[in-house]
């Protein structure tokens, strides 16, 4: 089967989240999973909280559904993919 490109938006418990220590965990988990990550990066939310968010390439015929269960660790809040596409070449 094909490729998807997935984004997905980690949010962490509190601003006072190491996000880098955060982020390694996250990739480790996503690569033990078989996803590739391509980008990972933080974006602002308020008050000085700011999200990870992970794009990466994932095989079509795996869900995602694994995501929301598997990512849910330490110091997050919440996982949410917030796009899914088919990747080409």
């Amino acid at each position: 089967m094909g490729i998807v490109a997935v984004k997905i938006k980690i949010m962490p418990e509190s601003p006072d989240v190491d996000l880098t220590q955060l982020r390694e965990k996250l990739e480790e988990k996503i690569n033990s999973l078989g996803g590739k990550i391509n980008s990972a990066e933080e974006e602002p939310i308020a008050f000085g909280l700011n999200a990870i968010i992970i794009t990466l390439a994932w095989p079509e015929e795996k869900s995602t559904d694994i995501f929301e269960s598997e990512l849910q660790i330490e110091d997050v809040s919440s996982v949410q993919i917030i796009d899914y596409r088919r990747a080409f070449g």
